[in-house]
């Protein structure tokens, strides 16, 4: 029978239920007995929409309101009236640290705590603040925690678009074609700087900085007087090819700018000014064209007063030129025919002056060319001189030759000079096909080398293992000889794993795990081993300079690099000589002519035999070797070449017979560490019988058993989806089953890393793995910083990368509550 208590009128469904509760078989008895405390707790809650929670006695009885209800899932209505520790048992772990301060008398306050709510008939994520309060009795002791909880959901969701949208914006403003800035305060403090305006002031330092610090030199120039007069007015200020003179920061040379640019006052909601907008463009090429065109207008005046002595003189040169010219010569008119013509067009084309003069041009033009001559033709009649048009003009016997033309319009007339490029044209069609037939040639080469190459070592390795399996299947093997052939088989898997990432690495196809590193640490770091693998009878000699050089790039990658060159100099200098390594910073790589970017350079020179001319352009490629059979792969080079390449730099090799040879790695140069490193964290190691959840994403039947297999001799349970469609209608199905997501990459239609950014955003807190053996994903995007297992992996590494997830996981989610 429902109770008549005056506190328990209220709450709706959740009133309802407290009300028909029996009570009498809890520690609490009946409400009419409850503490005068529970009692105003309990009134207030039921009468407030917010969602609220009492939790009394030791029992940790547990009473709730409908706002909390819909926050228990399917826990409600079985929770109420029953231990907090049963309601929340799944995350005791998590909730029993917060419930002990609150008896212990502490208040405590959380926010932004995520939250899957059923509710308007599906599934939602949702964000609420917890107050947790003690509550005390007459005397003073904490018998009980109130909490009453606050939704965030649409704060939270807010403050996301809002930071969408400012990313949006500043990647429109970095994209910009135009200089910009935003500029602070009444010292003008650069907030934000475009690509476009670091390159104009010569990739100085900005940020942070006032423009008297930053641009010292555009001070005395006026330009802070006129932002402090934009700042102080508030009235916009626009200047056109205004001149600039900034000392380089590189050489120290002076550089003169001419620039249109627009200083934008920045208003507060309150209308006074906070900063200022600049916005331009650099037209220094047309400033300065204009200077050198009044300059000329002005020499042309001056060489006017002679001018009609010399007329005389150059009227009778001009006459004999047009007429013994090799050129083809003529006066075009604005209606697109020619008035006059000189005696080279007959000789050219074959047709005299009377069969071309007042004929339309576009009648003789190769159909290819029509549409571009008009334009040309319109472009002289509107007075745009041309230089160096060509098209084809049809010959008196019905072939075409190809003409080069420069025409000025002058007078209301195009006075047009035509020379015939036809042999040139046909030289150069000749040299493109040769050179592609020389491609072609080199790339058929490359290829059977690589087939070959690839064909021999697979075929070696599959000897090892297909021999191996003959001698396992054996009756009666004993079992150090059943080890040791298994042990083979493990072997040869890892140089055979080893050799597809070393092809992968020469295709810069392989998944690369960049870090800012110190190249000049590394190499030190490294030199060691080196000297181990070269021998006691070469000499290292390491040079690092003492000012840090930062790469971004995979430090395994780098190190195995270096290790191929190094072992490649070993064999060149057959086991004796010096091995000079030096690391330095470079502006740009002079071989290959490119100026200006910062590369960190690793140089490797030796003192062995050289490498001869004819050899030099093949070292690169996959599987060429000049060592005898079983010295050498030929493809630790390749592997330089290939990581290199992906990691945006190049490798450059100089060498000559019998003075040995100078390997130089170049990699793009950054400007520091761009976060403090964090230590690697052990994974927590799971406890027999935990039951931790999997669920595995795997469209191959062999490998999907394999790894649902594996998992169940480990101790996990699994559960198996063939595609990422299914994958997600499971984690629907039951939200909180799973603690970590094992998928494949390469799959139909969604692929492993689109899953798992959509698993992310379902489930932030549940954490995924990837597998793959090779990926065209992985190998131009990376793997979005999910955890990533390489296949073929090991049972030992299965578990390893399992248990650091769930473990990370699982910190997460104390370090929130």
């Amino acid at each position: 029978m429902p109770f008549r208590e005056a506190f328990l009128v209220e709450g709706g469904e959740t009133g309802a239920l407290l009300r028909s509760h029996d009570w009498s078989a809890t520690s609490l008895g009946m409400p009419g007995g409850w503490p005068q405390a529970l009692k105003t707790l309990v009134g207030v809650m039921l009468g407030s929409q917010q969602p609220m929670l009492i939790v009394w006695g030791p029992d940790y009885i547990t009473l709730y309101n409908d706002g909390y209800a819909a926050m228990c899932g399917a826990r409600h209505p079985a929770a109420l009236g029953g231990s907090f520790r049963d309601l929340w048992h799944d995350i005791w772990d998590q909730v029993e640290p917060i419930l002990a301060r609150a008896y212990a008398g502490e208040a405590t306050h959380m926010d932004g705590i995520a939250f899957i709510m059923h509710r308007n008939g599906y599934p939602e994520e949702t964000y609420f603040s917890f107050g947790y309060t003690p509550v005390r009795d007459e005397a003073g002791q904490v018998v009980g925690m109130f909490c009453a909880c606050a939704e965030t959901t649409g704060r939270v969701q807010a403050e996301r678009r809002a930071s969408a949208e400012r990313e949006r914006l500043e990647q429109l403003f970095a994209q910009a074609p135009s200089f910009m800035a935003v500029l602070r305060g009444r010292e003008h403090r650069f907030e934000l700087a475009n690509p476009a305006y670091r390159r104009l002031v010569g990739d100085r330092p900005l940020l942070g900085r006032t423009v008297a610090e930053a641009l010292p030199d555009a001070v005395n120039q006026g330009y802070l007087d006129l932002l402090d007069t934009v700042y102080r007015s508030g009235d916009a200020f626009t200047a056109t090819a205004s001149k600039l003179t900034l000392q380089g920061v590189a050489d120290g040379a002076e550089v003169e700018l001419y620039l249109d640019f627009v200083y934008q006052p920045i208003f507060d909601d309150d209308g006074a000014v906070t900063g200022v907008f600049v916005e331009g463009v650099d037209v220094t090429d047309r400033a300065l064209a204009e200077i050198a065109l009044r300059r000329n207008e002005a020499e042309l005046r001056f060489l006017n007063a002679d001018l009609e002595r010399q007329v005389i003189l150059r009227s009778n040169e001009r006459g004999l030129t047009w007429l013994v010219s090799p050129d083809l010569l003529g006066v075009l008119h604005p209606d697109g025919y020619f008035e006059r013509l000189n005696p080279a067009w007959e000789v050219v084309l074959g047709w005299s002056e009377s069969e071309i003069a007042g004929r339309s041009v576009l009648d003789l033009i190769h159909p290819d060319d029509v549409e571009r001559t008009a334009e040309v033709v319109g472009a002289l009649a509107g007075g745009t001189p041309v230089f160096r048009f060509e098209n084809r003009y049809r010959t008196r016997d019905g072939g075409y030759r190809w003409l080069s033309w420069t025409a000025v319009p002058e007078g209301g007339r195009s006075y047009c000079s035509g020379r015939d490029i036809t042999e040139e044209k046909a030289r150069e069609a000749a040299l493109a096909q040769a050179q592609e037939a020389l491609r072609q040639a080199q790339k058929m080469e490359a290829v059977g080398q690589l087939t070959g190459g690839v064909a021999h070592d697979f075929n070696n390795l599959l000897t090892v293992i297909k021999s191996s399996t003959d001698l396992l299947k054996r009756p009666g093997l004993a079992e150090d000889r059943r080890r040791r052939y298994v042990d083979a088989i493990s072997d040869t898997v890892a140089r055979a794993a080893k050799l597809t990432g070393q092809l992968l690495a020469f295709a810069r196809r392989q998944a690369l795990k960049p870090e800012t590193f110190n190249v000049g640490a590394g190499v030190a770091a490294i030199s060691e081993m080196v000297g181990t693998l070269t021998g006691a009878r070469i000499a290292i000699v390491v040079e690092v300079p003492e000012t840090p050089c930062y790469v971004h790039a995979d430090p395994s990658q780098f190190d195995t690099a270096l290790v191929n060159m190094a072992v490649n100099a070993r064999d060149a200098m057959e086991g004796e000589g010096r091995l000079t390594i030096r690391v330095g910073a470079v502006s740009g790589i002079p071989p290959l002519d490119i100026r200006g970017d910062a590369f960190v350079a690793v140089s490797l020179t030796d003192t062995g035999s050289g490498i001869a001319a004819g050899d030099l352009h093949r070292i690169f490629e996959p599987f060429y070797t000049t060592k005898g059979v079983g010295q050498g792969t030929g493809l630790g080079l390749s592997q330089v070449f290939g990581f290199a390449k992906q990691s945006g730099g190049e490798v450059l090799v100089e060498s000559e017979p019998g003075r040995g040879s100078t390997f130089t790695l170049y990699l793009p140069r950054v400007s520091g560490l761009s976060e403090t490193a964090r230590p690697l964290e052990e994974a927590e190691p799971l406890t027999e019988g935990h039951g931790t959840c999997v669920l595995v994403v795997e469209d191959n039947p062999e490998v999907g058993r394999f790894a649902t297999q594996t998992l169940a001799e480990l101790g996990y349970h699994t559960v198996w989806a063939t595609s990422a469609a299914d994958a997600l209608r499971q984690l629907e199905k039951i939200p909180f089953r799973f603690e970590v997501v094992f998928s494949d990459i390469v799959m139909p239609g969604m692929n492993g890393i689109e899953l798992a950014k959509e698993i992310v955003r379902r489930r932030p807190d549940l954490p995924v793995v990837l597998a793959s053996g090779y990926s065209h994903v992985l190998a131009e995007e990376g793997a979005h910083g999910f955890e990533l297992l390489h296949k073929p992996y090991s049972v030992e590494q299965l578990s390893r990368v399992l248990r650091k997830a769930v473990a990370g996981s699982r910190r997460g989610r104390r370090d929130r509550l």
